[in-house]
């Protein structure tokens, strides 16, 4: 049934590569302990009691609460296939209860710092110069994901619309408007591109004229905000916080920033106002007489 699991999130649910990696290795995980423990190879025979042992020692190893606790939504998932498909009666992890976590707030580059590093950081000269700018700037101007970044193609791009059609998590397509100075970068981009790699359909590539990867856009993230700023995490997803960020700063409604992110659902955008809540705090505290 386990493969049967995998084979459902991954067609029926259209989860990304990463995520159904993410469960299975859960599940095998889990199965290995039950077996080890318990004797018990077959997931669907596990009990509540097991599952709270389990819990225990992944606390004990030195796993983390918020770790834990998406391992917990795995088996909760794994376990209502089981019952849709007539295996399992009951779901044996609904009495176990989510551990507690601390809220992490976004990682974001300061304002003055995004100036820094779009008019003073020296990105070189050649293809990789301009491309190492399309993808700060593509980053910070439409607050897309890595994995959607790396699959862009040229036909994505309208610079006469002045937007970006974007793939997201399950397929989902949204289109993402961009301001005028991405839009000048990205003809010059295109131009240098063209007459460097002619015929390649995909919008970003490597040195060599490939598709380029994920760990090449970290690194070429990575190295450009430690010039820019001093944030300990350097990495693409915090150029999205910042878009975001930047775009509740400036009165943007929370319901338009869901929608340009692909959020499925405003709860995941919220955390977001936490930011925007600080710095009114900040600025209420600098400026105010009685504060």
């Amino acid at each position: 049934m386990k493969e049967k699991f995998i084979e459902y999130i991954r067609f029926e649910k259209r989860f990304s590569p990463h995520t159904v990696t993410a469960y299975e290795n859960d599940l095998t995980q889990f199965s290995d302990f039950l077996q080890a423990q318990f004797d018990e190879a077959d997931l669907s025979k596990a009990g509540t009691q097991m599952i709270r042992s389990w819990l225990v020692s992944l606390l004990e190893s030195g796993i983390s609460a918020r770790s834990v606790n998406r391992k917990l939504t795995v088996l909760k998932s794994y376990y209502r296939f089981l019952i849709r498909n007539g295996i399992s009666e009951v779901n044996p992890v609904n009495p176990v209860s989510s551990l507690k976590t601390s809220k992490r707030l976004p990682v974001y580059v300061e304002k003055d710092r995004i100036d820094i590093l779009f008019d003073k950081v020296q990105f070189g000269e050649g293809y990789p110069a301009i491309r190492d700018r399309m993808i700060m700037e593509m980053l910070y101007a439409t607050g897309m994901r890595l994995s959607e970044l790396v699959n862009l193609r040229e036909a994505d791009l309208d610079l006469h619309q002045a937007s970006v059609k974007v793939t997201g998590k399950r397929n989902k397509e949204r289109v993402i408007p961009f301001g005028k100075r991405m839009g000048d970068l990205a003809a010059l981009y295109l131009d240098i591109k063209r007459s460097t790699f002619p015929g390649q359909p995909w919008l970003f590539l490597s040195d060599s004229g490939r598709k380029i990867y994920g760990k090449l856009v970290y690194r070429v993230v990575h190295r450009i905000l430690a010039e820019a700023s001093t944030l300990s995490k350097r990495s693409p997803h915090v150029l999205r916080h910042t878009f975001a960020t930047h775009l509740l700063n400036n009165g943007a409604e929370l319901n338009a920033v869901k929608e340009l992110l692909g959020h499925s659902s405003l709860s995941a955008t919220q955390i977001y106002t936490h930011n925007a809540i600080d710095k009114l705090k900040r600025i209420y505290q600098q400026a105010h007489p009685k504060a």
